[in-house]
């Protein structure tokens, strides 16, 4: 299949074309599938479970083979191939990175683990995604684009589902262990199985690397040119018994623990600089068939992330520290109110803590700051003959920031079995952290709460082995969340736009498994008519791979366009990036498998001053039960 990237998605025509041709594409390869796979069941789209094809939000699937397949070693590397993502990333593996989702801003893209949101309250509101590696992940859901009314604040640009594993069958037992450049090496272990109406999982990884200086040393002459290196161990774990049939209780657990090293380049090049990171999450659950066609499930879950940054220097040592504490109550119900019609209706209650504390030679300061948040909301889909209909309404008060009122209101339109039209509109909103708000250095007691307007108009085919979307959209925000970098406080920019077209494809043709995504957009503050810092305008990414025999061989090409940074620096040039990965099947329990990173040793740098990893083998041998 092959791919043709306009550069500018002002050019209304080229695009259209573009998509014409991927769906006569699909459409051949689909005559000539005999396979028809199952579709992949979602529940983030519209917090009820549904076919994909049926997600009116543009959804896709990253599934426990895509994960296995990839050999991604964090989950950044597994994102960044996905149409609407861009990563930027201030060096290499424990370094911070960040997600950028149809143009929004970070901290506009909402992470979840099983159904509970991830945020670090004490910064910016990100969670740490470097520190989350694949062996806990059984299966990822994006949903791109405005969906705040279904989720809540934070889920302007879309939202990130992760799903740790689960136990089903027979218990069985896996490991693997992988080595490879820069002193990189990692094992895991695991089981996961089901005895009686017990049902159990539990994961445990470690990963470490040398690594390699996060700065150039060339752009930035301060910074100390030894080798950054990150050492994370992470665990996830579950447990859940069903005591009568349709009713469960039951518990969650994930969490990591980072230590690294960092590069601060307004220090002297003899500087080190250590960082540790540690996040957990735990759950418990109680999931109730009252009828049959009433479930329940109430979730009591608590999340901590804790960040500790120490600073050796000839000038001095300093020492800065940051916790935040959610603590979440949140009760989602789902009824069945025909064969085709289904509401959903919850209730969030929650309190978030987050704690600020830093010493050096200059004094020590410590501050808290705590707040309450609650939310209501409601929904219902369901088809009337070839109509589909998505309608969510929620209502969020959170403590110092306000309450607003959002809406999401989705139709598709099935013009064939294969071929449906999709629109929707949505209305968002998402709150500064405490600390944006009240730190004394660099908090804004004036900010105001992000709030949005998104529109969009998509087709969608979807037959055998392939699944196209195409959707155009258009999403406007007020009071946008901006950098000062002379005052170092969060600000509001009056007003922001993106518009664009998103691509994705998957198919199988010619025996070959093909993915390819294409992004056209164009973020823009529109008080200067400046685009976005960090925001490419052209994505795309096209991936191939082949089983024959007991091989399996894959590649992706990934393309990023030119992006301004932060005032003062440079336009960062464009880059392509390929990677290439192989597994011998060797018996039915153990394989061989292994990849190269940036095949053709691309130079590239996400963020003006940060290096990435230059060419990097990796080989690694999987037992699985």
């Amino acid at each position: 299949m092959t791919l043709s990237l306009s550069r500018r998605c002002g050019a209304t025509l080229k695009p259209l074309a573009l998509a014409s041709a991927i769906l006569s594409t699909a459409a051949v390869s689909a005559q000539t599938t005999q396979d028809q796979p199952l579709v992949p069941v979602v529940v983030t789209a519209a917090r009820i479970a549904q076919p994909q094809t049926d997600a009116l939000p543009h959804t896709t699937v990253i599934s426990a083979e895509d994960i296995r397949n990839s050999q991604a070693p964090d989950l950044p590397a597994l994102l960044e191939r996905e149409a609407g993502i861009q990563i930027t990333r201030v060096g290499g593996p424990g370094q911070q990175a960040s997600l950028f989702m149809r143009g929004a801003n970070p901290s506009e893209t909402l992470i979840m683990i099983d159904g509970v949101p991830l945020r670090r309250q004490a910064s910016f509101g990100l969670p740490a995604l470097e520190n989350i590696l694949p062996n806990q992940i059984d299966h990822i859901e994006i949903v791109r684009g405005n969906v705040s009314a279904i989720y809540g604040s934070g889920a302007i640009g879309g939202v990130v589902q992760i799903f740790t594993k689960r136990g089903t069958g027979a218990p069985a037992f896996n490991a693997s262990v992988e080595a490879g450049s820069r002193g990189t090496y990692q094992g895991n272990v695991g089981v996961n199985g089901k005895s009686g109406d017990t049902s159990y999982a539990l994961s445990l990884t470690r990963f470490k690397t040398d690594g390699f200086s996060a700065q150039n040393p060339l752009q930035s002459p301060n910074v100390n040119p030894d080798r950054n290196g990150d050492g994370n161990t992470s665990v996830s774990g579950s447990v859940s018994q069903e005591w009568r049939k349709g009713n469960a209780i039951g518990a969650r657990v994930y969490a990591n623990d980072s230590k690294y090293t960092f590069d601060d380049a307004y220090g002297t090049p003899t500087d080190r600089n250590n960082g540790h990171s540690k996040s957990q999450s735990i759950a418990v659950f109680s999931k109730n068939s009252f009828t049959q066609d009433w479930t329940s499930t109430l979730t009591l879950s608590q999340n901590i992330n804790r960040d500790n940054l120490d600073d050796l220097s000839i000038f001095g040592n300093s020492s800065n520290g940051y916790k935040s504490t959610q603590n979440l109550l949140q009760w989602a119900n789902e009824l069945r109110l025909a064969p085709q019609w289904v509401a959903n209706a919850g209730v969030d209650a929650g309190r978030e803590k987050a704690e600020v504390n830093s010493s050096s030679s200059y004094g020590n300061s410590s501050n808290s700051f705590s707040r309450s948040t609650s939310s209501v909301y409601a929904g219902v889909n369901g088809k009337i003959g070839a109509h589909q209909l998505q309608l969510n309404v929620r209502h969020d008060d959170v403590g110092g920031s306000g309450s607003d009122n959002t809406g999401y209101l989705g139709y598709g339109y099935a013009l064939t079995d294969s071929v449906k039209l999709i629109a929707n509109a949505s209305t968002a909103f998402n709150a500064p952290t405490p600390v944006q708000l009240f730190d004394p250095l660099y908090g804004n007691v004036n900010l105001k709460a992000e709030r949005s307007k998104s529109y969009e108009l998509g087709v969608q085919y979807a037959a055998g082995a392939t699944l196209l979307r195409a959707t155009l959209f258009d999403t406007r925000t007020r009071d946008q969340f901006g950098y000062d970098p002379v005052t170092f406080q969060t600000i509001n920019i009056a007003r922001a736009k993106n518009q664009g077209l998103e691509l994705s494809a998957s198919t199988t043709l010619l025996d070959i498994d093909w993915r390819a995504s294409l992004t056209l957009q164009d973020p823009k503050d529109e008080s200067t008519d400046k685009t976005l810092v960090r925001r490419a305008k052209t994505l795309g990414s096209l991936g191939a791979a082949k089983s024959f025999g007991a091989w399996r061989i894959g590649t992706d090409v990934q393309y990023t366009d030119s992006r301004t940074d932060i005032p003062g620096n440079p336009t960062l040039a464009p880059y392509w990036l390929t990677n290439a990965n192989a597994r011998y099947q060797l018996n039915k329990e153990i394989s061989l498998f292994g990849r190269i990173d940036n095949l053709f040793n691309r130079d590239y740098q996400t963020a003006y001053g940060y290096n990435q990893p230059s060419r990097g083998v990796f080989v690694g041998v999987n037992w699985q039960q």
